[in-house]
């Protein structure tokens, strides 16, 4: 019975300790930047703050999604109220987390702070996608000269 304990209590050690390399280890980390385009509170049990950043590179290109998950309350409160302005958000990737009870996303935000717009000067034209070019035409071979009858 007490080697049954011994064993029980060992494996629950094993796998807090495992939960805690994976919360504290970081695989990578970087800022990403953008415009918040979806965050809401979710989870049955355990709450968590998912989010989507929509990364625009040009105006008039197609944007890439960024989901990301916030674990602390009074960052979720900033990313709130940053809505609609551009963003740059500090994340740390987290890799082998056994459960979506810690978030959705492998992506953990730890900061987030407020970045000017992208300004073009007055009258600047961004520049819209062009079609491919056509095809050069080879020019056609020139006409052979007409033969002469050799001289009597």
């Amino acid at each position: 019975m007490w080697k049954l304990l011994v064993a029980v209590l060992v494996l629950l050690g094993l796998a807090a300790l495992y939960l805690w390399a994976v919360t504290t280890w970081t695989y990578s980390d970087g800022e990403r930047a953008g415009y918040v385009q979806k965050f809401s509170r979710k989870g049955w049990i355990c709450k968590t703050w998912e989010g989507e950043l929509a990364m625009v590179s040009m105006p008039g290109t197609s944007q890439e999604k960024f989901a990301f998950t916030v674990h602390d309350p009074a960052l979720a409160e900033q990313i709130n109220k940053s809505m609609g302005q551009r963003v740059a958000v500090h994340y740390e990737q987290k890799v082998g987390v056994p459960t979506d009870c810690l978030g959705e996303t492998s992506y953990w935000v730890t900061s987030i702070s407020v970045v000017p717009d992208i300004q073009f000067p007055p009258g600047a034209l961004v520049p819209a996608p062009q079609a491919p070019a056509p095809a050069p035409m080879t020019p056609a071979p020139a006409p052979a000269p007409p033969a002469t009858a050799p001289a009597k």
